[in-house]
Parts: structure tokens; sequence; C-alpha cells
């Protein structure tokens, strides 16, 4: 019976769409698992990037799997927690793809995914870095450190 899982259904009148919180002691396979279920019956209309790795290989990567989107040289690159991946979509087409709930553009060259943010770094000098759950940090531009100040003061004028 260990493979069962406690459910609670809650109906409240304030929600308008459903919400999903799953509650464990530490992120494993399974709860990775409920968490791919989950997204794939809720009839997203996010469809998965289609990546290059190596010369010879595409790949299929879900939304929710990008840590990062940006500009090496002349490619466009996706970060995931595997690997580095090119695209061959512009960063404008992607972000047309991309979930806007999920990921945001802080730069010119890079759109991330705000599920895989660990801290924001607000410098008194007026820049904002960024640290992801997997190390990696980056760098808002200035032109849109307003912006991100306002998102996460909770104000809903992002861009």
């Amino acid at each position: 019976m260990r493979d069962l899982i406690d459910i609670d259904v809650v109906i409240d009148e304030n929600f308008i769409e459903p919400k999903v919180t799953i509650r464990t002691k530490e992120r494993t396979a399974q709860v990775e698992n409920i968490i791919c279920a989950i997204e794939n019956v809720s009839g997203s209309d996010f469809p998965p990037i289609t990546a290059n790795q190596d010369k010879d290989k595409i790949v299929i990567i879900s939304q929710r799997d990008i840590i990062r989107i940006y500009t090496s040289g002349r490619k466009i690159m996706v970060q995931t927690g595997t690997g580095i991946f090119s695209v061959k979509k512009t960063l404008t087409g992607l972000e047309e793809d991309l979930n806007r709930e999920r990921f945001l553009r802080i730069s010119q060259s890079e759109i991330i995914n705000l599920y895989k943010v660990k801290c924001f770094d607000i410098n008194i000098a007026g820049t904002i870095g960024i640290e992801f759950d997997d190390g990696t940090k980056s760098w808002v531009s200035r032109s849109r450190v307003k912006a991100i100040k306002n998102l996460l003061e909770g104000k809903k004028e992002v861009m």
C-alpha cells in the first residue's frame, strides 16, 4: 500500500482555475512523475521545445525543465538541469511559445524560468542578480530592473 498517494480535494469558490499543491518531505522521482502527469492531462497549450544536442541528435525539452534561454555568440541556447542545447528559433520566436506565467525576459539576450530561480539579489547599486536552483547565476539588464522589481513586489505591470 506504500504506492498510494494521499489526495485531498478542496472546493473553494475563490479559485477560478484549479491549483495543485504537493506536500512532500523531498523532491523524488515519484513527485516529478506526478507533476508531469498533471501537466500532461491539464490540456497545456505550451509545446515542448525542440533542440539540438551535438550535431546529430534532436531532443524534445519540456518547458518545465528549462532553467534559462540565452544567446551565446550567434546561437540560441537552452539550459536545463541535464545540459545545454542549441535551438534554431529566435529568442522572440521562443518567447511566443513559452508559458508567460513561468518565463520572463530579463534582457535582450536572456529569458528565465521563474520556477527555477533560487533567489534574486537586489544590489544597492540598483542591479539585480539571479541565482538559479542549480547554482547558475545571471543578471537583469538595467532596462528591465524596474519591471523585475515591480514583479517581485507583486505589481502586475511587468513589461
